[in-house]
This record gives structure tokens, C-alpha cells and sequence, in this order.
């Protein structure tokens, strides 16, 4: 008994900093051991923390009707609080992990700043979990985010309607959810119920807002690798061989590295795409140029390529352009959707002199 005792008092007095620390640890669990959204495993992870988040919502709110205290680590509502609190954060460090790989962040950065902020919120405004429509708001944009790349790992394919349908499956989920909780804390929920029904219409209509304008990362698609080339030549081992100029370190810090080609030689975009098993579809290379008279971008050219689902380590491709102009180039690897995936950026300069390359295997 004296253990449990002394572990008991040591959390409560120094709650704060062990919970910061253990959603770190979390998220840098996640980063390392969540590999594919298409696994049976890392979805009964995420399924798992959605049903104890509902058993522990429920929970918390029928020990508070009872005189529950959430400060008090020698009472049961104080640990429901904690409890509800780690699997949140570890559903949205999931989220965060997922959606970060499948983003071009300089496109899709308002929906991964949702996620943050959800994540953020829910180590900051503790607080808030006594409050019912702070917990189903988390709840409901929880479900939400599983449900946008759940829905087309089922049925192997993406596009508009598959995404309309993620949203009214999560709000059949949620509406469920809450019969069963009025059942449960008909007063409470009640008193809540205007404010619970416009906050979850609000995260509805703004996760479509940030979908229907190409906001939301192109999950469950994520880019594997990618890069800019001299030359592509498949082995004998179905690998490719590719020669790049290599800037060390340097290289990762300057947004348009300089591509020096000779003569109009050719210049390969390679991209792998991840997607899951047996969800096949095409995907585009669009190819523009940085008008500097018109400061804007022009799209030159735009390459349809095949994308075939279940590969670890993505379906390679690449596309060919050759006599390019000089200045800034950017090649986006986009969805038919017009999703954008990720983007290649290179400077084009004209020279006489061949470079040094380096060669690679893909």
C-alpha cells in the first residue's frame, strides 16, 4: 500500500511537468513506430484511445455529478481527468505524425496548425476537461481526423465523395455518442447541448473549408522521397540509379538549390508516393516557372503518372523536361484532386561546364 501511497503524492505534486514530459515521449513513440496508415495495428491503436476517451468523458462527468475533485490525486476523478488527458494527447500526437508526412507544409500548414493547437490545448487548458464542450469538441475533431484517412484505406479510393462521406460517418459517430451520454448526464448535457451543437458545426464546416480549398494533407498518399536529377536509369535490380550535385548540409537550408544545365539536357523530377494497399491512382507532376516579368507562376506543363498502392517505401516515378528556362522552376506532385503532395523547387542556370555528380540508388 505504501508504494501506491508515494507514487500517488509524487504525481500530484509534480503533475505538470510529468505530464508535459510523458506527451513528448509520446509523440516521439509515435514519430518512430507509426509506419503506415493502411496497418491493422496502428488503427486499432487509434480506435482503442478513441474508446477509452468516450469511457473516461463519460466517467469523468458521473464522478463530478457525485462531488468529484479533478485537484485531489486521493480522489478517482482526479485520475479520470489525467487519464482522459494522456489518451488525448496520444490520438493527436497519432494525427500529428500521419498528417505531417502526407503534407507539403508551405501548403497544408493551417490544418497541421489545427492539430497543434488541439495538441497544445490539451496539455495547457486542463482545466477545461470539466467542462463538457471542450472534451467533445477534442472528441469530435479526433474522430473527424481518423475518419478522413480511415474511410479511403476501406474502400481504396479518394476524391470528394469518399471525403464527404468521412464527415458524415464522424457526425453519426458523435450524434451516438452523445445519446449515450444523455442518457447517462441528462442535466448536464442538456444545460450544454446549444453550445456542444454549434461547436462541433464549427469544426465541421471549417475542416471542409480547409479540404475544399487544399488545405488538408492529401492523407492517407504521403510522400516517401523525392528530388531533382540529372539523370534516371532503372538497374537490373528494379532500382534507379540517379546523379545529382551534391551541396552537403548547405543544401537543406536554400529553398531553390541551383540546377546547372548544359545544352537543354534533360532534368528529372523522381518522385515515391506512399499510398495504401490496393488503392491505385494517378497522380500529377506540374511543371512551372517563376514569370518574373509577371511575378507569377506559369504552369508549362502538367505529366499524368501512375501510382500503384502498397509499397513500404512508395510507387516510384518520375517525369522528364527538357530546354528549360532559366530562374526558378518548381515541379508540384499533386492528386487529380489537385491535393498537392509536396513540391521539388531548383533554380535553372545556363552553363557551358559540366558539373560534378554524384550518384545515388532509389
Amino acid at each position: 500500500m505504501f508504494p501506491i501511497k508515494y507514487i500517488r503524492n509524487f504525481y500530484g505534486k509534480f503533475e505538470r511537468p510529468i505530464s508535459s514530459l510523458s506527451l513528448v515521449a509520446g509523440f516521439v513513440f509515435d514519430a518512430l513506430t507509426l509506419k503506415r496508415v493502411d496497418t491493422l495495428w496502428e488503427n486499432i491503436w487509434i480506435f482503442g484511445h478513441l474508446f477509452i476517451i468516450g469511457v473516461f468523458i463519460t466517467l469523468i462527468h458521473l464522478r463530478e455529478n457525485e462531488g468529484g475533485n479533478e485537484k485531489n490525486p486521493k480522489k478517482a476523478h482526479f485520475w479520470y481527468v489525467n487519464i482522459l488527458q494522456f489518451f488525448f494527447g496520444g490520438i493527436l500526437s497519432t494525427y500529428l505524425v500521419f498528417y505531417f508526412r502526407s503534407a507539403d507544409i508551405f501548403v497544408t500548414w493551417p490544418f497541421i496548425a489545427l492539430l497543434v493547437g488541439a495538441f497544445i490545448a490539451n496539455e495547457s487548458l486542463k482545466r477545461h476537461y470539466i467542462r463538457l464542450s471542450f472534451q467533445i469538441s477534442l472528441f469530435f475533431l479526433s474522430i473527424y481526423s481518423f475518419a478522413i484517412f480511415l474511410v479511403p484505406v476501406v474502400l481504396h479510393k479518394i476524391g470528394d465523395w469518399v471525403f464527404l462521406l468521412s464527415g458524415f460517418l464522424s457526425l453519426i459517430f458523435i450524434f451516438i455518442f452523445l445519446k449515450i451520454l444523455f442518457y447517462f448526464i441528462k442535466d448536464k448535457f442538456t444545460e450544454s447541448k446549444r453550445l456542444i451543437t454549434s461547436l462541433i458545426a464549427g469544426i465541421f464546416i471549417l475542416v471542409n473549408f480547409l479540404y475544399f480549398t487544399n488545405l488538408i494533407p492529401p492523407i492517407p498518399l504521403s510522400l516517401k522521397d523525392a528530388g531533382v536529377y540529372y539523370s534516371i536509369q532503372k538497374n537490373i535490380e528494379g532500382n534507379y540509379d540517379v546523379t545529382y550535385e551534391d551541396y552537403g548540409w548547405k543544401g537543406y537550408f536554400n529553398l531553390y538549390p541551383n540546377f546547372k544545365q548544359v545544352g537543354g539536357e534533360p532534368v528529372y523530377a523522381f518522385s515515391a508516393i506512399f499510398s495504401p494497399r490496393n488503392l491505385n491512382l494517378t497522380i500529377l507532376h506540374e511543371w512551372q516557372h517563376y514569370d518574373e516579368i509577371q511575378q507569377k507562376w506559369i504552369t508549362e506543363r502538367v505529366i499524368s503518372l501512375p501510382v500503384i498502392g502498397g509499397r513500404d517505401g512508395g510507387f516510384r516515378t518520375y517525369s522528364m523536361r527538357t530546354n528549360l528556362a532559366s530562374g526558378k522552376w518548381r515541379v508540384n506532385i499533386k492528386t487529380e484532386q489537385d491535393q498537392n503532395i509536396s513540391s521539388l523547387r531548383f533554380n535553372i542556370i545556363q552553363t557551358n561546364i559540366e558539373p560534378t555528380l554524384t550518384m545515388g540508388v532509389k
